[in-house]
């Protein structure tokens, strides 16, 4: 986990560098402006971590200052990053194909000026609109049908959500523009799964209290994200059932008699020590087969030997990139989101994320509430 950290604060440093090389290109700035600019990305590298060692020490107002400042500041960096890199790879080309075809290409050559202010004004742009876009929940609505769904109970309506990530970014009052969107789906259950909450779970000001108000008919269940074991499992899972929701690790259940559901910890547990190491095939294999099978996991991978004895898999995880282009990176390891047909007439769906991880902005992926409704099929 060490090294993992350590390698993204590399990474991400990487990109600060970039950037102050933009910025020195365009601006020559002299030797105060230069170091004030290195203290500051030195800051804005460090944010994330100030941000985690505030939360453990109680210092919330520190750590909600440090996350405003530094993940509003990462948003814009990866944005800026983006887009100046495309125009740096049209300089490129451009300086490329003019002596390859003997053509003077001088005139459609863009200053170092602008190839950075071009795209700092294009990544405010966006910013100003992802925060937006993240304050817009989508209910988006899918029918699967199966014989396995009683006429009587037909639809059945779930709702999910994933990734809210409720902390210092996501509050009540986001939480209760998701509640409004569950509460005019009218689901018979409603499930979580993963990423419920972000830190600071002890201090939840009437969070829990909010989620406890939505009573469905079958109740609701959630499973563990990677999140709740960095935000310390014991506070999560306390949170988590203090919203009045029942936890599936490595458990499974039938609801009345109608469907059976099943859930199984993150694999993040194990680097804690925490994991329910129960194989999702034993655990699938001991429900009634003739019923609707629900698999809830927060990772959108599929067990290929529990191929067939689920109809649907919910999961969340990707957050469907949240943040375009990095949406076309997260597609190199997972399916991003939406439904995705597996064989033996089963499917599993992947919810784009409720919340927000980090900077309250999303760019063409926005939050959403997913209702499936179960029909039966002859």
């Amino acid at each position: 986990m060490i090294l993992f950290l350590l390698g993204i604060l590399s990474l991400y440093g990487a990109l600060h560098f970039y950037i102050f090389s933009k910025v020195q290109g365009a601006l020559a700035l002299g030797p105060l402006g230069s170091t004030l600019l290195i203290v500051f990305m030195a800051a804005m590298v460090g944010a994330p971590v100030m941000v985690h060692i505030s939360e453990k020490r109680g210092f919330e107002a520190s750590a909600r200052l440090i996350s405003s400042i530094g993940y509003m500041w990462m948003a814009l960096a990866f944005l800026f990053f983006s887009f100046a890199f495309l125009l740096d790879l049209y300089r490129f080309l451009l300086s490329a194909w003019g002596p390859l075809f003997q053509r003077d290409l001088s005139h459609l050559a863009l200053s170092r000026k602008w190839a950075f202010f071009i795209p700092v004004g294009i990544a405010v742009a966006v910013a100003f609109y992802g925060y937006s876009e993240a304050r817009g929940i989508r209910n988006e609505t899918l029918i699967i049908k199966s014989p396995k769904i009683p006429t009587e109970v037909s639809p059945l309506r779930i709702a999910q959500i994933s990734d809210v990530h409720l902390g210092l970014t996501v509050r009540a009052e986001r939480l209760k523009r998701i509640l409004a969107v569950i509460e005019r789906a009218k689901p018979d259950i409603l499930v979580s799964t993963g990423d419920l909450v972000d830190g600071l779970t002890d201090d939840r000001n009437g969070l829990a209290e909010l989620l406890k108000s939505i009573r469905p008919r079958y109740g609701k269940f959630a499973v563990t994200g990677n999140h709740e074991f960095y935000a310390g499992l014991d506070q999560s899972l306390r949170f988590t059932e203090q919203a009045g929701f029942t936890l599936l690790r490595g458990e499974s259940l039938t609801i009345d008699g109608i469907i059976n559901i099943a859930g199984v910890d993150d694999p993040t547990s194990r680097y804690f020590g925490l994991f329910r190491d129960v194989s999702e095939k034993d655990l699938l294999s001991s429900l009634p087969s003739a019923k609707f099978t629900l698999l809830i996991k927060h990772m959108p991978r599929v067990d290929p030997n529990a191929r067939g004895l689920f109809d649907l898999q919910l999961s969340g995880h990707t957050h469907g990139g949240q943040l375009f282009p990095f949406s076309l990176l997260t597609r190199l390891f997972f399916p991003s989101k939406g439904l995705v047909p597996l064989s033996d007439h089963s499917y599993m769906y992947v919810n784009r994320g409720t919340g927000t991880w980090g900077p309250p902005i999303r760019f063409l992926s926005p939050p959403e509430v997913t209702v499936i409704e179960l029909v039966h099929e002859a």
